[in-house]
C-alpha cells in the first residue's frame, strides 16, 4: 500500500495545496509515513478527508471550464464509514461552492466498495444541476457493486470510461475526452 502514489505528472498544471479555493490549500507534504488504512501505511501525498479507509488527491481543477479530476485511494466503504459523506462534505461541497459542476473520479486504486444509502449521491447529483460525475477506471467488481446500489442513477461509469492511457494526456485534453464521452451518453 505504501508504494501506491497519487498521479503526479499534472503538478506543473495544478497543485491543490497552492490553490486558495482548494479544500487542501496550505497543506504541506512530507516524506514521513503516518496515515494508515487497515494498519498499512500509505504514501504521505494522499489527502485525508476524515475517513478511515478512503483518501484522495485532487489532480486538477479548472474554474473556467468548471471541472475537477480527483484520484481516489483505498476502500470506499459507505456501510461502515459513510465515506461518501466524508468525500462530499470535505471535498465536493467546497468545490461546488467554487462553481465546479463536472467531476472525474479516477478509481483504479479503489480496492473495495461497500454501498449504503444513496442520500449523499443524490444530493451531489442535485447540487451540480447541469453537470455530471464520471467514474474512470474503476475495477469491474466495484462497478458491479455501483450497479447493485443503483449509483448509475448519479454517476456515469463503465464502458468507454475505462481508459488505459489517461496518464499520457494533458489535463484539459483528458477533460475534453471525458466530456465528449459523457455528452454522447446523455444525448
Amino acid at each position: 500500500m505504501h508504494e501506491i502514489e497519487p498521479f503526479y505528472n499534472w503538478q506543473r498544471y495544478y497543485q491543490a495545496e497552492d490553490d486558495e479555493k482548494s479544500p487542501f490549500y496550505g497543506r504541506s507534504y512530507g516524506i514521513e509515513y503516518q496515515d494508515t488504512i487497515y494498519g498499512y501505511y500509505i504514501d504521505p501525498n494522499w489527502d485525508y478527508i476524515g475517513s478511515e479507509t478512503l483518501y484522495c488527491k485532487i489532480l486538477m481543477v479548472d474554474y473556467i471550464l468548471r471541472y475537477a479530476v480527483i484520484e481516489l485511494f483505498g476502500e470506499w466503504n459507505d456501510t461502515l464509514h459513510n465515506d461518501i459523506m466524508f468525500l462530499k462534505r470535505t471535498v465536493i461541497d467546497k468545490l461546488n461552492k467554487q462553481g465546479i459542476n463536472q467531476y472525474i473520479l479516477i478509481g483504479e486504486n479503489i480496492f473495495q466498495f461497500h454501498g449504503g444509502e444513496e442520500d449523499y449521491y443524490e444530493e451531489w447529483f442535485e447540487d451540480i444541476e447541469d453537470g455530471w460525475i464520471a467514474a474512470v477506471n474503476f475495477r469491474d467488481f466495484i462497478l458491479e457493486e455501483f450497479r447493485r446500489y443503483h449509483l448509475d442513477s448519479y454517476i456515469n461509469f463503465g464502458g468507454t470510461l475505462q481508459l488505459d492511457n489517461w496518464r499520457t494526456l494533458k489535463p484539459n485534453v483528458f477533460y475534453e475526452l471525458i466530456k465528449g464521452l459523457i455528452m454522447r451518453r446523455l444525448n
